[in-house]
């Protein structure tokens, strides 16, 4: 009998443990489509049977109550009122089985559906399936006004384009943000953090950063070191975007926006495009990450730079979802 070669066994050993964790990933998404498709019958079947009457299965109602009373003697836990309440809420958010995406969870959708205003639903839907959100990270974007933020840079038209394809990188304007939430730092608004303590704070949550920042960011470098006739500069944060195909530099600043700081950063920009860059590069993107920003001064510190750079502001707690809601409405109902 031969001898097993190691590398050829270890090979079988791996298209088999492939095959197995394909067949059950295809396994769970053919479970989670069949729940999906019954929580959406149930939801049909209550209201095709309030349309018979004047019953409407609202939360306190005794036609929710009784239903989920009966269905969790009869099949057990799963049925409470809230629940069922869902499947109801869900049949009328999508009311042809064809228009709800199969690869999204039905915690996705219990999501989805608490979101009164369609265009904002049909965002987050798209944008969920086009960066694979899990529906933790759907509900965090939710929370963080991703949409009112991306919505407000725009005209109606833009607008309504964010509902049907979700957030599209075709160009550099469209991967920064203005301004950026960094909640996921926890820091106190009080307390005085200093550039080097939020620098460490953003590498500690790097894959909510990366999230915060959109789709195509890869992280290359923190304190990128640039020495130029023995003098060193260090570039506090570096990305490549993948789609783009551009450096990335971020500067963080814990103080407003100062002219000075456009200086500082063409120099960043101005090495990297000669110094880094390689064949089929775009030119590199700056963005100056700060706690808050004069515009006037922006508009005349920029004012001659060829290079491309923006400054946007952070905000280290969630905005005012409200506020931000009622602009977008208000841009919404602009003829």
């Amino acid at each position: 009998m031969k001898k097993l070669s190691k590398n050829k066994y270890n090979q079988l050993l791996a298209n088999i443990g492939l095959t197995i964790e394909v067949a059950r990933n295809n396994a769970i998404q053919a479970v989670n489509v069949q729940l999906v498709k019954a929580n959406w019958e149930i939801g049909r079947h209550i209201v095709e049977f309030e349309q018979q009457g004047d019953e409407h299965a609202e939360y306190g109602s005794e036609l929710l109550a009784r239903l989920s009373k009966d269905l969790q003697q009869k099949h057990g836990k799963g049925f409470g009122r809230r629940n069922v309440l869902d499947m109801r809420r869900f049949y009328l958010a999508y009311q042809k089985w064809q228009a709800v995406p199969a690869k999204l969870s039905w915690s996705h959708f219990v999501t989805l559906i608490g979101i009164s205003n369609v265009t904002a639903r049909k965002f987050y839907e798209k944008q969920s399936i086009n960066e694979n959100w899990g529906y933790r990270e759907l509900e965090r974007q939710i929370d963080s006004a991703l949409f009112e933020r991306l919505s407000l840079s725009r005209d109606k038209k833009g607008i309504l384009q964010l509902s049907k394809k979700g957030h599209v990188i075709a160009s550099i304007d469209d991967a920064i943000k203005n301004p950026y939430i960094l909640d996921f730092l926890k820091i106190r608004q009080s307390y005085k953090v200093t550039e080097k303590q939020l620098e460490q704070k953003i590498i500690d949550n790097l894959q909510l950063f990366l999230l915060e920042l959109g789709k195509g960011f890869t992280f290359a470098a923190r304190q990128y070191k640039i020495s130029l006739r023995n003098k060193h500069f260090y570039v506090d944060l570096v990305f490549y975007h993948r789609i783009l195909k551009c450096f990335v530099l971020i500067d963080l600043k814990i103080e407003n926006f100062k002219h000075t700081d456009i200086g500082q950063m063409n120099l960043y920009l101005n090495y990297f495009k000669t110094e880094e860059n390689v064949p089929g590069d775009s030119e590199p993107i700056g963005i100056i990450l700060t706690k808050d920003k004069d515009e006037v001064m922006v508009e005349f510190a920029m004012g001659g730079i060829s290079n491309k750079m923006f400054v946007s502001k952070y905000q280290l707690y969630l905005p005012d979802k409200k506020t931000l809601q009622r602009k977008v409405k208000s841009l919404i109902d602009k003829v």
